[in-house]
Formats: structure tokens, sequence, C-alpha cells
């Protein structure tokens, strides 16, 4: 059995905070997906970009309340120098006309649900986990090899990120994700996660689960083993058998 648990290191910091998840058993995989589902995704994604500027009233970034708020979840722990959050990166392409484009058919999905509610959204390959997926603050120097690097870089004392057993998942919480569980053409089991540090946005959050689902579901094949809202009082749930 396979968990995601949230430490208390990470509640101390950010009590009213809430992580949405849908775990997907079955996905079909890139090869597998009909032409027809992958369009719809691809169409819905381009939607997603245009849609993403109702988040958007202003043209410093910064200014935007949806990534305010991130920007000041982030001087609550030790960061690498210019990490930021990922819904940030993902709206500063929209911000300077450069849409997110289609990628793959389940990156695609996650990328159309962070844009149009505005939130956080990632997604891991829960067969190359080991063990537990746990969230908090970390002592530093667990092992990781982001996406597209060549080197190592490994956590820093008082970070706080998404890791397991063999290292970090996920750094500076949903800054840059990990080569080694990353989801690929071939991820079955999938781990998608979307976060809010706004407790005032809880229906957007639940929209946004329900639309990761919904997808998943009808556009990948997948069958939707669990679907849950984290919170500190409910900061444990089983993710595979």
């Amino acid at each position: 059995m396979k968990r995601f648990v949230t430490e208390d290191s990470f509640w101390e910091l950010f009590p009213e905070a809430q992580i949405g998840i849908v775990v997907a058993h079955g996905m079909k995989p890139t090869d597998q997906v009909a032409d027809e589902d992958a369009q719809a995704i691809a169409r819905q994604l381009k939607e997603a970009n245009a849609a993403a500027d109702q988040h958007l009233n202003s043209n410093t970034i910064s200014q935007n309340e949806v990534v305010s708020v991130w920007r000041d979840a982030y001087q609550k722990f030790k960061t690498k120098k210019g990490a930021r959050s990922s819904v940030e990166n993902l709206l500063k392409r929209v911000l300077k006309g450069n849409p997110v484009g289609s990628i793959t058919p389940a990156v695609d999905v996650y990328n159309t649900v962070s844009l149009t509610y505005a939130l956080p959204v990632g997604g891991e390959d829960i067969d190359a986990m080991e063990g537990d997926i746990r969230l908090g603050i970390t002592e530093g120097g667990d092992a990781f090899r982001a996406l597209g690097d060549e080197e190592d870089a490994p956590t820093l004392e008082g970070e706080l990120c998404y890791r397991d057993d063999a290292g970090a998942i996920c750094r500076c919480w949903n800054w840059r994700d990990g080569q080694r569980t990353a989801l690929s053409d071939d991820s079955s089991k999938v781990f998608l996660i979307i976060e809010s540090v706004d407790p005032a946005r809880a229906d957007d959050l639940q929209a946004a689960v329900d639309l990761m689902a919904d997808l998943v579901s009808e556009r990948l094949g997948a069958q939707i083993f669990a679907k849950e809202i984290v919170t500190r009082d409910n900061p444990i749930m089983v993710i595979d058998e």
C-alpha cells in the first residue's frame, strides 16, 4: 500500500491550505489515446489559455491575486533563488502572449486544469515512487534531478517539498518536478495534485478536482481510484493498494 502523507511541518506553515488529489489507475499510454480524444484535449488546452486572461488584472505578474498568494507562501520556507509557483510560470506565458502548447495528452490535461482555475497542478507516476509520498519541510540533501537537467540538485535544509523513500519528487513545493517520477508516455497509475493556499477558493479547488477526474477518465480511459481534498483534519490518504 502507498499513501500520500502531509506532515505536521507543512500544516504548521499552512494550516488553511487544501490539496486536491486525483488518483487514476489504468490510464492509457500516449500511443493508445484515440486521435479524437487527443485533439479534444488539445482544443481544451487552447481554450484554457484564452480563459486564463480572466485571472490576470495586471500586466505585472506579481500583482495578480492568484499569483501574489503564492509569492507570499514562498516566503514561509527555504527556496532556491528564483523559485516560483508552477501556476505563476504558466500565467506568465499567457501574459506574454506565449500560450502553453500541447505536450502529451496527460500533461495537457493538468495544464488545462491549472490554467482554467489558476491553481498549481502537478502529476507523478505512482509506479516510479518508492514508498509513501510525503509533503513537508525537509532537513535537506534529498536526491533530486529536475526534468531537463543533467546534474543532481539536492534539496535545501528547511525547504518544503514532496519526497518519497528515494529522495525528492518535486522541489520548492510545486516549483520543479524531478525526472524519476515524472509522467511518461507509458504512465498507468498517476497521482495528480492541485494546491490552494486561499481558503476563499475552496469551490474553485473542488471544481478543478472534478474537471481533472472527468478528463482523465473520459479522455484517457483511466479509472478513478481516489478523489479527495486533503486538509489538516484529513492529512493522509491511500493512493495505491
